[in-house]
């Protein structure tokens, strides 16, 4: 059995993979619904658009859901601070979830263009607004959330929604937008052909050339923005108290850790480096090898904001003292080996299941699929 230090560190990690195959698997899901209504010019284009993911989106939920489990136990503080400082954001990354399973099943059960239309755009919504949510997130994360605790650590969010809305975090939320628009086209030009896969490829062209430069100019800001440095000892196995620990802000602080370990540079240099690939490849026509890259430019685009704040994962603005961290916001060390071994079963059952899955349902998708399966096709 691991120490408890030790499991603190695994589940920082295992929280970063789950997240990452949200990213992925997810992720090119919402990247389909987000092109749509753009590289799907007629119903039956449309259709042929839906199918490539019909089969299996509701399937990929699971990681979203897992993520959001795994940090609910690994990280309750997090968990309870985050959902509450966020709360009108979650809900409209909520909201807009509603539109994917009722668009989904409903959209082709009318005959009707207005509403198969309708369904169209709230299936966009759908794809749209939680990337762009989360990324808008993830960019508060790296400025600081004004939040602080009492004595009897209960938390107290002192900012607004339209306080989330700041010009860094929108940056932070073109990133994740395009990124995850690049990684649908990827996967939308691997599933279908002609006239829809060419559109596919530029779409997903230039939200990949969007990422890179979005990307690069978070990172160049990110070097003037104030980081968080905790400049007290920090006892990893001790137990989780957040207020036991000092903590300055400084600039280019979120710079230190590849100061410290110059090889973690690779990690923002494979995710711009993934999506210019990712654009050559699918102008060749190399669709898998393109899906392949947009996915390695997710894991290096994730790993660099993970990267940047270690191993602060909710830093404070109004109570830096507060900010929570990989070692103090933590459940007990009991809870988190039962995680670790559970997690250590049912995950490989996952990765296995689902990649039989997207074995059975390879190929394309095209319009005579679509007519030979009238019934049963979304």
């Amino acid at each position: 059995m691991f120490d408890y230090g030790t499991f603190k560190l695994i589940w920082w990690l295992l929280v970063g993979v789950l997240l990452v195959g949200f990213a992925i698997m997810d992720g090119h899901d919402m990247g389909v619904g987000t092109l749509l209504p753009f590289v799907g010019r007629d119903d039956m284009e449309r259709r042929v658009v839906i199918n490539t993911v019909g089969p299996h989106w509701d399937g990929n939920q699971v990681w979203f859901i897992t993520a959001g489990g795994a940090i609910f136990a690994a990280w309750p503080l997090v968990y309870a601070t985050a959902f509450s400082g966020f709360y009108w954001a979650m809900l409209a990354v909520l909201w807009a979830l509603f539109f994917r399973p009722v668009g989904f099943d409903y959209r082709s059960k009318i005959h009707n263009a207005t509403w198969r239309s309708t369904w169209d755009w709230g299936l966009f919504i759908g794809g749209f607004v939680p990337p762009v949510i989360f990324g808008v997130a993830f960019g508060n994360l790296l400025q600081g959330v004004p939040f602080q605790f009492d004595e009897y650590l209960i938390s107290t969010y002192t900012g607004s929604f339209w306080q989330l809305l700041n010009p860094f975090a929108l940056l932070a939320g073109v990133v994740s937008s395009a990124m995850i628009t690049m990684h649908g086209g990827a996967y939308l030009a691997h599933r279908t052909e002609g006239v829809i896969q060419s559109r596919a490829v530029k779409g997903a062209v230039g939200a990949a050339l969007v990422m890179v430069v979005a990307f690069l100019a978070a990172g160049f800001w990110l070097q003037s923005i104030g980081g968080y440095r905790i400049s007290s000892v920090v006892d990893a196995s001790a137990l989780p108290d957040p207020l036991a620990k000092t903590v300055v802000r400084e600039a280019g602080a979120w710079m230190h850790n590849y100061a410290v370990q110059p090889l973690l540079w690779l990690l923002p240099a494979v995710g711009a480096l993934g999506a210019l690939v990712t654009a050559a490849l699918l102008l060749a026509r190399r669709t898998l090898m393109a899906f392949v890259s947009s996915a390695l430019a997710i894991i290096g685009v994730i790993g660099t904001a993970g990267a940047s704040m270690f191993p602060f994962v909710m830093p404070s603005s109004t109570m830096p003292g507060a900010s929570l961290t990989v070692w103090d916001s933590v459940s007990s060390h009991l809870t988190l080996g039962i995680m670790f071994w559970a997690t250590l079963i049912f995950m490989p059952l996952i990765v296995v299941y689902t990649s039989w899955a997207y074995r059975v349902m390879r190929g394309k998708v095209t319009a005579a699929y679509i007519r030979e399966n009238e019934h049963g096709a979304y």
